[in-house]
């Protein structure tokens, strides 16, 4: 097996010519007939037990070659796509030019990753705005953790009031006529959260359990079931219980028993610590994302279809997996969202398109800067993800190989770099500027 010729056909495609020697041709097409004459009926012959010689008289000499060349072509396309030295961007198409007594010729069009060009991507205008954090903010997030070590308190002395959770019995009715979806029994409300139909928490507010009653409300007229857009109706509602949320005291022994300092200042000041810790990311981040913007407007490149169609492959696959790890698959998120495949294609191919020329802009970059990674800096980064993902070095480095890791590695560097020599002016958030 070897590449015979690459020749450059259009922009960015080549077509690849390779041969495969008859003797591992002819081998492929035994393997095939083993595996195909199981199924095949000839008279006078038990079933599966006609001759090669006997089933390609009745069939023709090339019965089993389709089989065959399918067989050969992955070992054989890779060995000569590897020798072609290109840097191959989308799945080949293959085609036989040949076969006969020297075995089989094979061609491959294939296409590769255009030339880039790129300029000006050092010294990059970015602006940086970082949002200051508030009394408010670290009060809101104390009150979450709060929430999250309250307790549900059975009301049985007072009247409904907003932020109970009331347990109901109701029944809806038009006109005197009761309509789809507005019955149920046992139904928890929180008060005062909107769920309903504006009005209809109100009226439960004052009521003790027990109380039998009714609660008239008008449908939005943007209501989503047309036919009660806009109508009055009356819920026949019944109290069956009453709980609300019981928040633990905002103190010392709070702060003692969730987390790890003794004081509430303490506590407050590390929260404050971590939310500007956060703010700091987001903005730098939004900073790095200003910038690859900018290295997407100077990128000059003819980007074959292909990359963009497999890159949005890999969103749609990385989706799927995603979704498989908490217990989902494609097929079930498309029946509850309506979506399809070509729909969500159509959705990730944006970010795909952006994700191809930044990946690019950015190899460029590393090229143009010479930006090398060490056999030490690849090792540190195997051990990196070795200890991310729980697994042994070796086989992450079963999983990746050192080309891929080093180039990754370029691009981050070259991003690195970018960032560097950026220049970055901070601003305050539109709100404080006013």
């Amino acid at each position: 097996m070897s590449l015979k010729k690459s020749e450059l056909i259009e922009k960015n495609q080549y077509e690849l010519t390779f041969d495969v020697d008859r003797a591992t041709f002819d081998a492929a097409v035994d393997k095939a007939y083993r595996r195909s004459v199981k199924n095949i009926n000839i008279p006078g012959f038990r079933r599966g037990k006609a001759p090669r010689s006997i089933i390609e008289k009745m069939y023709g000499t090339g019965v089993f070659y389709e089989d065959a060349i399918n067989d050969i072509i992955p070992a054989a396309y890779t060995e000569a796509a590897k020798e072609s030295g290109l840097e191959i961007v989308s799945h080949p198409e293959f085609d036989v030019e040949t076969i006969d007594e020297n075995g089989v010729i094979l061609k491959a069009k294939v296409f590769v990753k255009p030339e880039v060009q790129i300029e000006n991507y050092l010294g990059i205008e970015a602006t940086r705005t970082l949002t200051p954090v508030t009394d408010a903010d670290v009060d809101a997030e104390i009150e979450k953790v709060r929430a999250r070590n309250s307790r549900m308190i059975d009301v049985t002395d007072r009247a409904a009031e907003n932020d109970d959770i009331a347990n109901i019995d109701y029944e809806g009715s038009v006109d005197g006529v009761p309509f789809d979806g507005g019955k149920a029994e046992g139904h928890d409300l929180k008060l005062g959260s909107g769920q309903f139909i504006p009005g209809f928490e109100d009226q439960i507010v004052g009521h003790v359990i027990g109380d039998e009653f009714d609660v008239n409300v008008t449908f939005p007229t943007e209501y989503h079931a047309e036919e009660l857009a806009g109508k009055a109706a009356v819920f026949k509602v019944k109290l069956n219980a009453l709980k609300f949320n019981e928040l633990p005291a905002l103190d010392d022994e709070f702060v003692r028993d969730v987390s790890e300092f003794d004081t509430l200042d303490e506590y407050k000041a590390d929260i404050k610590a971590k939310l500007e810790e956060k703010n700091a990311k987001m903005a730098d981040n939004a900073v790095e994302e200003q910038l690859l913007e900018a290295l997407i407007g100077k990128l000059e490149a003819d980007i074959p279809e292909a990359m963009y169609e497999t890159e949005t492959e890999n969103f749609v696959r990385d989706y799927d997996n995603r979704l498989r790890m908490q217990g989902l698959d494609l097929a079930t998120y498309f029946k509850y969202t309506g979506m399809n495949l070509d729909m969500m294609r159509q959705q990730m191919r944006p970010q795909a398109e952006k994700q191809v020329k930044t990946r690019l802009a950015l190899e460029k970059i590393a090229v143009l800067e010479n930006l090398t990674v060490s056999d030490e800096e690849v090792e540190a980064e195997y051990a990196r993800i070795a200890e991310a993902y729980g697994m042994e070095i070796a086989k992450v480095k079963e999983t990746v190989d050192a080309d891929s890791i080093a180039a990754d590695m370029k691009v981050k560097k070259a991003v690195d770099l970018v960032k560097e020599k950026a220049v970055v002016t901070d601003a305050a958030p539109a709100a404080d500027a006013e």
